[in-house]
């Protein structure tokens, strides 16, 4: 499956962005920042994908906020408000770019975000890639 596979090669490059430690240079900080938001990208757009294949019919404009609800609902992820979190996060660095933000996001990403998102990849892995 197309999704699955760009959500693990983003996650995989994640990994990889998250070694590095501070003081990060510009390309760093941003080079991390762009690989969260392109794994929180293909994260919902797969779980999305996921759940209208298991019979989780999503209408065409679903938002990725209507995606984390229904996959909570149906105990794809275990945390919502997390999720939503992760969701802020991506939302405030795609509008108001800052430092401050930037390594307030990289901050979570290390300490929470990159465990929900290996969450989600076993949990699919597990329960619902049986297609």
């Amino acid at each position: 499956m197309k999704k699955y596979d760009n959500f693990c090669k983003a996650l995989t490059n994640l990994h990889e962005g998250i070694i590095l430690a501070e003081p990060y240079t510009v390309v760093e900080q941003t080079g991390i920042v762009g690989l969260f938001g392109i794994c929180f990208e293909q994260a919902w757009k797969l779980m999305k994908e996921v759940l209208e294949k298991h019979g989780r019919f999503i209408e065409k404009i679903g938002s990725p906020r209507a995606i984390i609800k229904i996959a909570f609902q149906c105990n794809m992820i275990t945390d919502e408000e997390l999720w939503l979190n992760i969701l802020e996060s991506r939302s405030t660095l795609a509008h108001t770019y800052s430092d401050e933000q930037a390594l307030s996001v990289i901050t979570a990403v290390k300490a929470e975000y990159i465990k929900t998102f290996d969450e989600l990849k076993k949990e699919l892995d597990k329960n619902w890639m049986d297609f």
